[in-house]
């Protein structure tokens, strides 16, 4: 048995595992990602039950409550207190009361599961909402986006951790990055790096978003609320998240392994290297 105890790890979890490597078994300890069920409160109203990584829990709240629309800004944000109990978390969030009644006018009941982010949307309209346009947004090479990927690995240390979670980071226009977030689910990754953004000051639409994951309509539909017009996805999208994407005049790359991706939309805002002569 391996002894040393591991280092304390926000959202990780530590666990005594099995590992068999070339036939050998050998008793280690690991670590694994939490995942708790986290309650969303506005005003004293519950309104979405999400399973999610207990780390940069104030970021997530602030984050889910600008993507989904609930505020326009973060300054409709009062408070946000955290609540623990053996069932879960509780985040108790107050908000302007003019954004409260608007709220209430499209409440929902809102379930949440691992890497789902429409579960529970109670109309067609809800999860099908339409896409805000974003901004003309940065030019960028493809080389940064190559940069912004090949950077995020390393800036994951729940990922290097436990191998389940999802990251979402924004870069600046050559790559580099600004900010990232992980949680087991790839949405509320995207939720926590806005709502980190927000109180970091950051602008998202100067910036370019990467994300871990495939790009799902869920992930177009935040990132334009976010601001971003380039979206970099290391796995591939969806059919619905292209559209998406076009509609809100969006640069969506996908599948990139290291200086190789594909462009599905927006290629107007990718600087490309000029061709040899008679290449």
């Amino acid at each position: 048995m391996d002894a040393k105890p591991l280092p304390l790890l926000p959202g990780a979890a530590p666990a005594k595992v099995l590992r068999v490597r070339s036939g050998q078994a050998l008793e280690q300890r690991d670590r694994l990602c939490e995942e708790v069920a986290v309650a969303l409160e506005f005003n004293g109203i519950s309104h979405a039950v999400m399973l999610a990584t207990p780390a940069d829990l104030e970021d997530f709240a602030l984050g889910f409550a600008l993507t989904e629309g609930i505020v326009e800004h973060p300054d409709e944000v009062f408070d946000i207190a955290t609540e623990e109990s053996a069932q879960g978390i509780t985040l108790r969030v107050e908000i302007a009361s003019r954004r409260l009644q608007a709220l209430k006018l499209r409440r929902r009941s809102l379930a949440g599961r691992t890497g789902c982010g429409l579960c529970g949307t109670d109309s067609l309209e809800q999860a099908l909402r339409p896409v805000p346009p974003v901004g003309a947004g940065p030019e960028v090479a493809p080389a940064a986006l190559a940069r912004a990927v090949a950077a995020l690995r390393p800036l994951q240390p729940l990922f290097e951790a436990t191998g389940s979670v999802h990251a979402a980071a924004l870069c600046s226009a050559r790559g580099d990055p600004l900010l990232v977030r992980e949680d087991v689910g790839r949405h509320n990754a995207l939720d926590k790096l806005t709502g980190g953004a927000a109180r970091a000051g950051l602008d998202a639409r100067a910036a370019l978003l990467v994300i871990s994951s495939r790009a799902s309509i869920e992930m177009v539909q935040k990132a334009a609320t976010l601001g971003c017009s380039v979206l970099a996805a290391v796995s591939a999208p969806t059919a619905l998240a292209v559209r998406a994407a076009t509609a809100a005049g969006m640069t969506l790359v996908g599948r990139i392994r290291g200086d190789d991706m594909v462009v599905y939309c927006g290629a107007q805002r990718l600087r490309m290297p000029a061709r040899a002569p008679g290449s």
